[in-house]
């Protein structure tokens, strides 16, 4: 006969040693406008606080940031700076961009991000590929987004060179150092794929669409409270991403639209996939297939070590003028290009919102 296993009431437990048959305690909800209230909701830190403790760190990260490289390449001249004309300024900028500071900038700024998000992440309890680093088919997309990039940019060019519109003047590279400024340049702009997009629809996307969601949510209890939550941050930050771009040398309004634009089609690869890497993938190809393959201004700005030299001849709203291809009327139709490859070649696999509910 089998032994019967051995049981011992609840009541007869050694003190300290929870019974599995009592019920699990219920916690009363904290009380209106004390601090528990206001400081957290029912996923943690409430959005609000979170996007100001975000920016908070971004600001604060940036500021050191610039403190260090101010000191390393420009020790004791912050006061000439500060009384610089604004014309010698202005000419400053519109000179080509060299390769060092390219990698210094951008990866400073995306370290900023980095950290600022890691330091959320931990506060949140949410692991950080929930902002947009999802590790599924993240190579995949990562490298579709490279050829898709480098596809439409080239797509772009030929067309205004085609039209008469742009015009190559000189080949400026040869030999190895082609392949050597190329890799370079392509490390720069990865840099510059993964700092703007994962400051623009990383933990600002995914904060925004979680409590644009909620109120949504608690407003009109509607299902669709996630999606509805998720295109009004996008088109939120799409927007300012578009303004941003205002403060580029050469920039027009076609090409700050088109900046707006193009965002939107990075979010949409973003609520296809769950992740970011189609998008860093395309941004970067596409602003080094502009700036280094085809030497073309990129918002009104050259860099050093590019393999042609190019000028745009005719209407700057067909040429793009001095802002580059990004500033011509044919960019709606590569970006209506974009859109139906995103629609076709990125089947649903995720969430809409990336998921990393507290722990």
């Amino acid at each position: 006969m089998p032994h019967a296993p051995d049981f011992t009431p609840p009541d007869q437990l050694p003190s300290g040693i929870p019974s599995n048959l009592d019920p699990a305690p219920i916690q009363p909800p904290p009380p209106r406008f004390s601090a528990q209230y206001i400081f957290f909701g029912n996923e943690g830190l409430r959005t609000g606080w979170s996007l100001l403790l975000y920016l908070a760190l971004i600001v604060a990260l940036f500021a050191c940031v610039s403190l260090i490289a101010s000191r390393l390449h420009h020790p004791g001249q912050t006061q000439q700076t500060k009384t610089q004309p604004a014309s010698a300024a202005t000419a400053i900028a519109s000179k080509p961009i060299p390769l060092h500071l390219a990698l210094l900038g951008e990866g400073g700024q995306f370290l900023c991000v980095a950290i600022a998000t890691w330091i959320m992440a931990r506060i949140e309890r949410r692991p950080v590929s929930a902002f947009g680093f999802a590790r599924r088919r993240s190579l995949r997309n990562f490298l579709a987004g490279l050829a898709w990039g480098l596809a439409f940019l080239s797509l772009l060019v030929f067309t205004l060179r085609a039209t008469g519109l742009l015009v190559f003047d000189a080949r400026l590279l040869f030999g190895p150092a082609i392949l050597g400024d190329a890799l370079a340049w392509f490390a720069a702009f990865l840099l510059v794929g993964l700092f703007e997009e994962y400051f623009t629809r990383g933990y600002l996307q995914f904060t925004l669409t979680r409590g644009i969601a909620a109120i949504c949510s608690w407003l009109f209890k509607t299902p669709r409270a996630a999606a509805f939550g998720f295109w009004t941050a996008a088109l939120l930050l799409s927007i300012g991403f578009g303004l941003s771009h205002t403060a580029n040398p050469g920039e027009s309004p076609i090409g700050e639209v088109s900046a707006a634009l193009i965002a939107l089609v990075f979010c949409l690869s973003l609520w296809r996939t769950g992740s970011l890497w189609w998008a860093i993938g395309f941004h970067a190809a596409w602003d080094w297939a502009q700036s280094f393959l085809y030497g073309v201004a990129d918002s009104g700005t050259l860099i050093e070590h590019r393999l042609f030299a190019t000028h745009p001849v005719g209407r700057p709203i067909l040429s793009g003028g001095l802002t580059g291809p990004e500033g011509s009327i044919y960019i709606v139709a590569i970006l209506a290009l974009v859109t139906g490859v995103v629609l076709l070649t990125l089947p649903r696999t995720s969430a809409p919102v990336p998921t990393g509910q507290p722990q």
